[in-house]
């Protein structure tokens, strides 16, 4: 399978990731609704928002980029942006508002990384789109509970 790339250049600003978020999901069902079942691109937009939410609150001023790939039945997730400061996964209270997005990554994800970049970092995620994809554990729970 040809490789197919969608990206995004953004300010970082809310508003900017907010819009970014919605025309990133817009370019991915239309350019790979046919060919990626509707749950992975369903847990990809949920994907990039959250790693383009966390650059945009932790990351500062500096400019921000998302990159969707879809290459041999990966799709991947890459937000660059201008600090090269390492997200850090916490345990947050049970009554904070934040800090579960790395948590719902990895959930959702089969890989998940970050890399220096010369400008920055880049956060990726990579979600199987094909036979041996991870089955959603609420979906198992569901079934068996049912059942």
């Amino acid at each position: 399978m040809e490789a197919h790339c969608l990206d995004l250049s953004l300010p970082a600003t809310p508003a900017a990731a907010a819009a970014a978020r919605r025309r990133l999901a817009d370019k991915m069902r239309s350019s790979w609704g046919s060919t990626v079942h509707a749950e992975v691109l369903h847990d990809a937009e949920l994907v990039a928002a959250e790693l383009l939410g966390n650059a945009v609150t932790h990351a500062g001023p500096g400019p921000v980029s998302v990159t969707a790939t879809l290459d041999d039945g990966v799709l991947r997730i890459e937000v660059q942006d201008a600090t090269g400061t390492s997200p850090s996964p916490r345990l947050p209270h049970v009554e904070d508002e934040r800090g579960r997005g790395l948590f719902i990554v990895r959930a959702l994800t089969d890989r998940f990384g970050v890399e220096p970049h010369p400008t920055g970092k880049r956060v990726w995620a990579e979600i199987t789109t094909g036979v041996g994809r991870r089955p959603f554990l609420g979906a198992t729970t569901l079934a068996s509970s049912t059942s």
